[in-house]
């Protein structure tokens, strides 16, 4: 039987591109998604509302009768939506409180109430905090350092409670600094490699937080994509009701990372230097074997080949003034 899903935040970078594949994938019937096109747009979803499996839902999570109503009829829930980034969680924790924590407590318990028992949610890898340990591993973590990942710890341990309370499963899909197309590179909390690549767009030195030398797992979109279709689609009791890493497992520098940009588009722009910013980590790197024994979950992009999909797909809206 096909299955119906509901993707939250789906008008998002992850959750639109997330979609997209669903779409396409024979096993879904229809796919819905919720969003208040906060940090999402309606732009990332315009190719699918003329279809007739594909539903828009224009809500928050933070009201428990619209994630009531998006879960009718659903099979599956996949839980994207949240308010990223640690600098804006440190600025205004309140807000990162309650659409992180209120709202997946809101979708855990609409799906619950709705009978459908596997929610697969976005999970971070802030949830390893002060740990230095490497490579980080799903059963390893320190303690929280910034508000966002006390809020995405806390999704982890309402998502244990649910399991035991509950005829409800879930998988957490732990990020580790995803790119790709369709992130938004404007606004105060852009992430760095659409930061990067509007610096290079526009002929300016882009400003590097610390030394640059800091390290972390970039991982290009479509292998966030690929965990998420695994883990919907999980068939081993023994995969549910945990938390996978989803990285390439390999440490990439931020001045790397620009450098290996700056090769792709040919500029020969240099960073400025800034102080490093309160609540992040110095260094970054995933355990994924959890996930490839688990959930099959086998990452097919390198942080080369998706820096050169996502500058490409990023060149190609600044031409077209899209962006």
């Amino acid at each position: 039987m096909q299955k119906n899903i509901l993707i939250t935040g789906g008008a998002g970078f992850i959750g639109s591109n997330l979609a997209e594949t669903l779409l396409a994938d024979e096993r879904v019937g229809t796919v819905r998604v919720l969003d208040n096109l906060s940090n999402g747009h309606r732009k990332n979803i315009a190719p699918f509302l003329d279809r007739s499996d594909f539903e828009f839902v224009e809500g928050d999570i933070r009201d428990f009768d619209t994630c009531l109503a998006a879960c009718k009829d659903m099979h599956l829930v996949s839980h994207q939506a949240a308010l990223g980034s640690v600098p804006r969680s440190i600025k205004d924790p309140r807000t990162s409180n309650d659409v992180n924590i209120g709202g997946t407590l809101n979708i855990f318990k609409a799906a619950e109430e709705s009978g459908i028992n596997k929610v697969v949610f976005a999970a971070s890898s802030s949830t390893y905090g002060d740990s230095k340990a490497l490579p980080k591993r799903e059963d390893v973590i320190g303690s929280p350092i910034s508000p966002y990942a006390v809020t995405k710890l806390v999704c982890e341990l309402y998502a244990q409670v649910f399991s035991t309370l509950y005829d409800f499963n879930y998988i957490g899909l732990r990020y580790f600094n995803v790119f790709g197309p369709k992130q938004d590179p404007n606004g105060p909390y852009a992430a760095v490699v659409p930061l990067f690549v509007k610096a290079i767009m526009e002929d300016k030195a882009p400003l590097m937080h610390g030394d640059g030398l800091q390290s972390r797992d970039f991982t290009y979109v479509g292998n966030a994509v690929e965990a998420n279709v695994k883990a919907l689609f999980a068939t081993r009791p023994d995969a549910w009701n945990e938390v996978y890493n989803v990285a390439v497992g390999e440490r990439t520098t931020i001045l790397d990372l620009f450098n290996m940009l700056k090769e792709t588009s040919g500029s020969s722009l240099n960073p400025t230097f800034g102080p490093t910013r309160q609540g992040d980590v110095k260094h970054s790197l995933a355990d994924i074997s959890k996930a490839k024994n688990y959930l099959g979950y086998d990452p097919s992009f390198s942080i080369k080949d998706g820096l050169e999909i996502a500058f490409k797909w990023y060149k190609a809206q600044y031409l077209a003034k899209t962006i």
